[in-house]
């Protein structure tokens, strides 16, 4: 007579494969992929890329679903209310992952505890920029910055995409740093920010990367500094805000994918390997190239200690500069 004992360990095994098959059956048939921000910016042109790989890989549609407002908040407590069963998805930058929660007395979610780390999906540096026309070609670092400054009071207004974001704080770091009467004036994007610096309306500018550097490329914009604890490759000759004495400044912006907390394991390990094998392929990699974006994969592990990282330096940055949540 046999021991069902014996039996118990094909049972489990048998049972750990009907619930994997479950979950996969229980999927929605089509992915939303949420974004902080209208059509056209870096963030949903890298997104729109992302979404057609993870579609072939996956073999089921992801469609990108714009959430615009507020950095990227209401995308965020979207993710927040969906069902956590692969159905949803966030493509993220930081600010909307640590400095809205840091910066926000009530944003409606906390990062680490309401979202599920998926992987990485690209750095996205800033850099400041300034208009030569209006400075001058002399002007190619932050100490020429701060001369120019010195010599034309009451023009030291830096643009900057966002309030209450790392560029803002990033330019009162340099007020710090030099002893400098610069002061940054908050736009809706960067867009606003980069015409009113082409247009000589401000003398400088911090922005994304992907948004002032075919300005860069064409002459009409010069950048001075860029963040992120190293040079950028295809910029070897622009310092890092550290480099040129900006010591609290050393962090560089990310978009990263994350799912609601609760996603099953086994989802958040499929979708990770899907992002992997996308961000990595050449094609992906030739076409955010035109957006300026450094294509970059992680482990879901990796990319909440990024997360974590990210929370202490953006909470360092606002310490210095004493400003209060609102």
């Amino acid at each position: 007579m046999l021991h069902p004992a014996r039996f118990l360990p094909r049972l489990a095994l048998l049972a750990a494969s009907l619930g994997l098959i479950a979950s996969a059956a229980a999927q929605p048939s089509t992915v939303r992929m949420l974004v902080g921000f209208p059509p056209g910016g870096t963030t949903d042109s890298s997104a729109r890329i992302l979404a057609e790989g993870m579609s072939k890989a996956l073999d089921r549609p992801v469609v990108v679903e714009n959430r615009p407002g507020a950095g990227g908040q209401l995308a965020a407590n979207a993710l927040k209310q969906a069902a956590p069963d692969g159905g949803t998805v966030f493509l993220s930058n930081s600010h909307a992952l640590s400095m809205i929660p840091l910066t926000i007395r009530e944003p409606g979610y906390e990062t680490l505890e309401d979202f599920t780390a998926v992987g990485l999906v690209s750095i996205t540096p800033d850099v400041m920029a300034v208009n030569p026309d209006v400075v001058g070609n002399d002007v190619t670092d932050l100490k020429g910055l701060i001369e120019w400054v010195e010599a034309n009071p009451d023009k030291g207004s830096i643009g900057v995409p966002a309030p209450a974001s790392d560029p803002e704080f990033g330019v009162r770091l340099v007020a710090l740093a030099f002893d400098a009467e610069v002061v940054p004036v908050p736009y809706r994007g960067d867009a606003p920010a980069i015409q009113d610096l082409l247009a000589g309306q401000i003398p400088a500018a911090i922005g994304g990367i992907g948004a002032i550097l075919p300005y860069a490329k064409s002459g009409d914009l010069r950048i001075i500094a860029v963040s992120g604890p190293e040079r950028l490759d295809f910029l070897p000759e622009v310092a890092t805000y550290v480099e040129q004495g900006v010591e609290n400044y050393g962090i560089s912006n990310y978009t990263s994918l994350l799912a609601p907390a609760g996603t099953p394991p086994e989802i958040i390990e499929r979708y990770n390997e899907v992002l992997a094998e996308v961000v990595g392929s050449d094609n992906f990699k030739q076409r955010v190239s035109t957006l300026g974006v450094i294509p970059a994969t992680s482990t879901p592990e990796e990319l909440t200690e990024r997360i974590r990282a990210t929370n202490e330096a953006f909470q360092n940055m606002i310490d210095l500069v004493g400003y209060t949540p609102q």
